[in-house]
Protein backbone atom coordinates (compact mmCIF):
# COMPACT_ATOMS: atom_id res chain seq x y z
CA UNK A 1 0.00 0.00 0.00
CA UNK A 2 1.42 3.24 -1.27
CA UNK A 3 0.83 6.45 0.97
CA UNK A 4 1.77 9.77 -0.64
CA UNK A 5 1.52 13.36 1.45
CA UNK A 6 2.13 16.58 -0.21
CA UNK A 7 1.67 20.03 0.82
CA UNK A 8 0.72 22.00 -2.40
CA UNK A 9 0.83 25.48 -1.09
CA UNK A 10 -1.83 26.28 -3.69
CA UNK A 11 -3.62 23.17 -5.27
CA UNK A 12 -5.00 25.23 -8.47
CA UNK A 13 -1.37 26.68 -8.90
CA UNK A 14 0.35 23.48 -8.51
CA UNK A 15 -2.39 22.50 -11.20
CA UNK A 16 -0.41 24.48 -13.46
CA UNK A 17 2.51 23.26 -12.43
CA UNK A 18 2.40 19.49 -12.93
CA UNK A 19 0.33 18.06 -10.57
CA UNK A 20 -2.00 15.81 -12.82
CA UNK A 21 1.62 14.37 -14.25
CA UNK A 22 3.06 13.07 -10.67
CA UNK A 23 -0.72 11.87 -9.51
CA UNK A 24 -0.98 9.63 -12.20
CA UNK A 25 2.79 8.46 -12.10
CA UNK A 26 2.95 7.66 -8.36
CA UNK A 27 -0.51 5.70 -8.04
CA UNK A 28 -0.97 6.34 -4.60
CA UNK A 29 -3.51 4.45 -2.72
CA UNK A 30 -3.81 7.57 -0.43
CA UNK A 31 -2.78 10.84 -1.21
CA UNK A 32 -3.08 13.60 1.37
CA UNK A 33 -2.76 17.53 0.46
CA UNK A 34 -2.25 20.17 2.75
CA UNK A 35 -2.49 24.05 2.32
CA UNK A 36 -5.19 23.28 -0.78
CA UNK A 37 -5.98 27.58 -0.41
CA UNK A 38 -9.60 26.90 -2.05
CA UNK A 39 -12.75 26.85 -1.17
CA UNK A 40 -15.64 24.30 -2.91
CA UNK A 41 -16.31 24.74 -6.38
CA UNK A 42 -12.99 26.44 -6.96
CA UNK A 43 -11.67 23.61 -8.97
CA UNK A 44 -12.89 20.81 -10.97
CA UNK A 45 -10.51 17.68 -10.49
CA UNK A 46 -11.47 14.71 -12.07
CA UNK A 47 -9.55 11.34 -9.93
CA UNK A 48 -11.17 8.15 -11.32
CA UNK A 49 -11.04 5.57 -8.95
CA UNK A 50 -10.78 7.81 -6.25
CA UNK A 51 -13.05 8.82 -3.04
CA UNK A 52 -12.37 13.00 -2.66
CA UNK A 53 -12.53 14.17 0.92
CA UNK A 54 -12.14 17.94 1.57
CA UNK A 55 -11.82 20.01 4.82
CA UNK A 56 -12.02 23.65 3.37
CA UNK A 57 -10.91 26.84 5.93
CA UNK A 58 -13.53 29.54 6.42
CA UNK A 59 -11.07 32.33 5.38
CA UNK A 60 -10.63 32.23 1.27
CA UNK A 61 -7.30 31.61 -0.21
CA UNK A 62 -6.04 29.61 2.96
CA UNK A 63 -5.06 26.53 4.59
CA UNK A 64 -7.01 23.27 4.02
CA UNK A 65 -7.06 19.82 3.45
CA UNK A 66 -7.54 16.87 1.37
CA UNK A 67 -7.30 13.44 0.80
CA UNK A 68 -7.79 11.08 -2.50
CA UNK A 69 -8.44 7.55 -1.34
CA UNK A 70 -8.94 4.25 -3.79
CA UNK A 71 -10.54 2.50 -0.78
CA UNK A 72 -13.93 4.03 0.59
CA UNK A 73 -13.21 4.36 4.41
CA UNK A 74 -15.23 2.91 6.96
CA UNK A 75 -15.70 6.68 8.56
CA UNK A 76 -14.63 10.18 8.29
CA UNK A 77 -14.24 12.72 10.82
CA UNK A 78 -13.48 16.38 10.40
CA UNK A 79 -11.57 18.45 13.08
CA UNK A 80 -10.28 18.28 16.08
CA UNK A 81 -13.79 19.00 17.80
CA UNK A 82 -13.09 22.39 19.10
CA UNK A 83 -14.07 25.75 17.23
CA UNK A 84 -11.07 27.32 17.39
CA UNK A 85 -9.05 24.88 15.50
CA UNK A 86 -11.22 23.85 13.18
CA UNK A 87 -12.20 26.91 11.36
CA UNK A 88 -8.95 26.56 9.10
CA UNK A 89 -9.46 22.91 7.92
CA UNK A 90 -6.10 21.77 9.16
CA UNK A 91 -7.47 18.07 9.95
CA UNK A 92 -9.34 15.57 8.02
CA UNK A 93 -8.94 11.42 9.81
CA UNK A 94 -10.19 8.01 7.52
CA UNK A 95 -10.82 5.04 9.47
CA UNK A 96 -9.96 2.11 7.12
CA UNK A 97 -9.83 -1.94 8.27
CA UNK A 98 -6.41 -1.65 9.58
CA UNK A 99 -5.71 1.63 10.85
CA UNK A 100 -6.79 5.51 10.95
CA UNK A 101 -5.01 7.85 8.81
CA UNK A 102 -4.85 11.59 9.87
CA UNK A 103 -4.12 14.12 7.63
CA UNK A 104 -3.06 17.21 9.55
CA UNK A 105 -1.41 21.15 8.37
CA UNK A 106 -0.17 22.03 11.76
CA UNK A 107 -0.04 25.95 12.25
CA UNK A 108 2.90 27.57 11.81
CA UNK A 109 4.21 29.70 14.85
CA UNK A 110 4.65 32.72 12.35
CA UNK A 111 7.95 35.31 12.29
CA UNK A 112 8.29 36.77 15.61
CA UNK A 113 6.53 33.25 17.46
CA UNK A 114 3.75 35.32 17.76
CA UNK A 115 1.17 32.12 17.02
CA UNK A 116 3.23 29.99 19.41
CA UNK A 117 0.94 29.45 21.93
CA UNK A 118 -1.80 28.69 20.01
CA UNK A 119 0.46 26.09 18.07
CA UNK A 120 1.20 24.28 21.49
CA UNK A 121 -2.40 23.99 22.16
CA UNK A 122 -3.35 22.69 19.37
CA UNK A 123 0.07 20.41 19.78
CA UNK A 124 -1.62 18.94 22.72
CA UNK A 125 -5.65 18.45 21.59
CA UNK A 126 -3.78 16.43 18.66
CA UNK A 127 -1.81 14.34 20.45
CA UNK A 128 -5.34 13.83 22.87
CA UNK A 129 -7.62 12.98 19.44
CA UNK A 130 -4.59 10.68 18.34
CA UNK A 131 -4.22 8.77 21.21
CA UNK A 132 -8.25 8.36 21.39
CA UNK A 133 -8.10 6.85 17.75
CA UNK A 134 -5.07 4.96 18.72
CA UNK A 135 -7.13 3.01 21.48
CA UNK A 136 -9.13 1.67 18.70
CA UNK A 137 -6.62 0.75 16.04
CA UNK A 138 -3.33 1.61 14.94
CA UNK A 139 -2.60 5.65 13.48
CA UNK A 140 -1.01 6.77 10.58
CA UNK A 141 0.11 10.79 11.15
CA UNK A 142 0.55 12.61 7.91
CA UNK A 143 1.42 16.12 6.63
CA UNK A 144 3.42 19.55 7.29
CA UNK A 145 4.07 19.43 10.78
CA UNK A 146 6.25 22.83 10.53
CA UNK A 147 8.34 21.72 13.15
CA UNK A 148 11.94 20.17 12.13
CA UNK A 149 12.77 17.49 15.12
CA UNK A 150 16.15 17.40 15.09
CA UNK A 151 19.16 18.92 13.61
CA UNK A 152 19.74 16.63 11.16
CA UNK A 153 16.16 17.82 9.74
CA UNK A 154 17.32 21.25 8.92
CA UNK A 155 20.39 22.67 6.97
CA UNK A 156 21.11 25.15 9.31
CA UNK A 157 20.04 24.39 12.75
CA UNK A 158 22.01 26.55 14.82
CA UNK A 159 20.94 29.87 13.03
CA UNK A 160 17.54 28.59 14.01
CA UNK A 161 17.10 27.79 17.49
CA UNK A 162 15.02 30.38 18.08
CA UNK A 163 12.79 30.51 15.01
CA UNK A 164 9.17 29.30 14.03
CA UNK A 165 9.81 25.44 13.31
CA UNK A 166 12.80 24.86 15.74
CA UNK A 167 12.03 25.96 18.87
CA UNK A 168 12.45 24.11 21.82
CA UNK A 169 8.88 23.94 22.52
CA UNK A 170 7.90 22.73 19.30
CA UNK A 171 10.99 20.04 19.27
CA UNK A 172 9.83 18.95 22.50
CA UNK A 173 6.28 18.11 21.48
CA UNK A 174 7.22 16.09 18.73
CA UNK A 175 9.35 14.50 21.09
CA UNK A 176 7.10 13.39 23.71
CA UNK A 177 4.38 12.60 20.71
CA UNK A 178 7.15 9.56 19.49
CA UNK A 179 7.94 8.62 22.96
CA UNK A 180 3.92 8.15 23.47
CA UNK A 181 4.07 4.79 21.09
CA UNK A 182 4.91 6.60 17.52
CA UNK A 183 7.61 6.15 15.03
CA UNK A 184 9.13 8.87 12.93
CA UNK A 185 9.03 6.60 10.00
CA UNK A 186 11.62 8.06 7.79
CA UNK A 187 14.11 8.36 10.58
CA UNK A 188 13.26 4.62 11.18
CA UNK A 189 14.60 3.68 7.37
CA UNK A 190 16.74 6.64 7.52
CA UNK A 191 18.46 7.14 10.83
CA UNK A 192 21.82 8.76 10.20
CA UNK A 193 20.99 10.61 7.07
CA UNK A 194 21.18 14.44 6.70
CA UNK A 195 20.50 16.50 4.09
CA UNK A 196 16.78 14.94 3.12
CA UNK A 197 14.54 17.92 3.75
CA UNK A 198 10.93 18.56 2.46
CA UNK A 199 10.51 22.08 2.51
CA UNK A 200 13.08 24.69 0.83
CA UNK A 201 12.21 28.70 1.36
CA UNK A 202 11.83 30.38 -1.92
CA UNK A 203 14.48 32.92 -1.52
CA UNK A 204 17.97 33.19 -2.27
CA UNK A 205 18.10 29.69 -3.95
CA UNK A 206 17.45 27.72 -1.53
CA UNK A 207 16.16 24.47 -3.10
CA UNK A 208 18.84 24.91 -5.58
CA UNK A 209 21.27 24.63 -3.10
CA UNK A 210 19.52 22.49 -0.76
CA UNK A 211 19.06 24.34 2.12
CA UNK A 212 15.73 22.91 3.50
CA UNK A 213 14.05 21.79 6.35
CA UNK A 214 12.43 18.07 6.40
CA UNK A 215 8.97 19.40 8.18
CA UNK A 216 6.83 17.38 5.93
CA UNK A 217 5.92 13.36 8.16
CA UNK A 218 4.26 9.84 8.15
CA UNK A 219 4.26 9.50 12.04
CA UNK A 220 3.03 5.48 12.76
CA UNK A 221 2.01 3.55 15.82
CA UNK A 222 4.70 1.75 16.77
CA UNK A 223 2.77 -1.61 16.22
CA UNK A 224 2.88 -0.71 12.36
CA UNK A 225 6.59 -1.16 12.32
CA UNK A 226 6.40 -4.82 10.96
CA UNK A 227 4.19 -3.66 8.17
CA UNK A 228 6.22 -0.71 7.21
CA UNK A 229 8.41 -1.29 3.74
CA UNK A 230 9.96 2.03 3.24
CA UNK A 231 9.72 5.99 3.21
CA UNK A 232 10.94 8.17 1.01
CA UNK A 233 10.62 12.25 -0.23
CA UNK A 234 10.36 12.93 -3.69
CA UNK A 235 13.09 15.95 -4.03
CA UNK A 236 12.46 15.92 -7.26
CA UNK A 237 9.03 17.14 -7.34
CA UNK A 238 9.01 20.72 -8.19
CA UNK A 239 5.41 23.02 -7.81
CA UNK A 240 5.37 23.58 -4.15
CA UNK A 241 7.93 24.87 -1.78
CA UNK A 242 7.69 21.76 -0.15
CA UNK A 243 8.12 18.78 -2.24
CA UNK A 244 6.08 14.97 -1.74
CA UNK A 245 7.10 12.03 1.29
CA UNK A 246 5.95 8.66 0.73
CA UNK A 247 5.21 5.57 3.12
CA UNK A 248 5.13 2.13 1.56
CA UNK A 249 2.66 -0.18 3.66
CA UNK A 250 2.60 -3.96 3.28
CA UNK A 251 -1.45 -4.80 3.01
Amino acid sequence: MKLVSWNVNGLRAVMKKGFMDFFKTVDADIFCLQEIKLQEGQIELDLPGYHSYWNYAEKKGYSGTAIFTKERPLSVDYGLGLEEHDSEGRLIALEFPGFYIVNVYTPNSQHGLLRLAYRLLWEDRLLEYIQELDKVKPVILCGDLNVAHQEIDLKNPKANRKNSGFTPEERGKISDFLASGFVDTFRHFHPEQAGHYSWWSYRSNCRQKNIGWRIDYFIASNRLIERMQSASIHTDVLGSDHCPVELHLAR
